[in-house]
């Protein structure tokens, strides 16, 4: 592209778009997302506050045996930039644990690192060998018993994170794009907050589908919240 741009320049182009309410981008790999990437989601109104920056693992070694080309430290300084610029930010990510060769202390830095950050979700999985991958073949394979055991572990630490960090919104009146239906209760919808939450609300979906309603919220769960309705798009209560 001449002249040459950047992914930043495309999130503020796009979100300049007229009549555009809201722009998200789903992952940026750490090794090649630069810091300007936070800034302008900062100063695009349209995009959302919401980052998804898979880190793998919190272990140097482990990170550099997979592959990544970032390190810890790389991936700390995108956190700290986005909680400068957006302290409210959601920031998710995507965690793999008993890579081979990984030992405790490798599995420990990982469980620090979800621990600095406090995560609004990570998916989590345990490692397992792929065809035609060099790690496959690798002799330092850990048992399913060790992989298992740190699955549940890291999986408690997510759970407890994504409560605390829900728990924040509660009480607050948020901006909800309702997308579709509560299927278990069909009176309700449900919809998706900035920070990429899905929330539940009395409504009626076909009157509220692809519109923003202002929601407060009176309750929130692990992975949902839920509250009532006070006014829509057009300001109505």
């Amino acid at each position: 592209m001449i002249p040459k741009r950047k992914f930043s320049d495309l999130l503020r182009t796009v979100g300049a778009v007229p009549g555009l309410e809201r722009l998200r981008f789903v992952t940026s790999h750490p090794r090649y997302m630069s810091l300007g990437v936070v800034d302008a989601v900062a100063e695009t109104p349209t995009a959302c506050e919401y980052f998804h920056v898979p880190f793998q693992s919190g272990s140097n070694e482990i990170l550099k045996a997979m592959g990544r080309g970032h390190t810890r430290e790389k991936f700390l300084s995108i956190v700290h930039r986005i909680r400068q610029r957006l302290p409210d930010a959601a920031i998710t990510a995507d965690v793999i644990v008993g890579f081979p060769g990984e030992t405790e202390q490798d599995f420990l830095d990982t469980l620090s690192l979800m621990d600095e950050v406090k995560f609004d979700n990570v998916n989590t999985a345990a490692y397992s060998p792929r065809p035609n991958t060099p790690a496959a073949t690798w002799e330092n394979q850990l048992s399913e018993e060790v992989k298992q055991d740190r699955l549940q572990r890291i999986n408690e630490m997510n759970l407890q994170h994504a409560t605390e960090r829900r728990a924040r919104m509660l009480g607050r009146v948020v901006e909800v794009l309702v997308e579709e239906r509560n299927i278990k209760v069909p009176t309700q919808v449900m919809g998706r907050t900035r920070h990429g939450y899905i929330v539940y609300c009395d409504g009626n979906i076909n009157e509220l589908r692809g519109k923003l309603v202002s929601v407060e919220i009176s309750k929130t769960q692990r992975y949902y919240l839920s509250g009532q309705i006070v006014s829509d798009e057009n300001g109505l209560q």
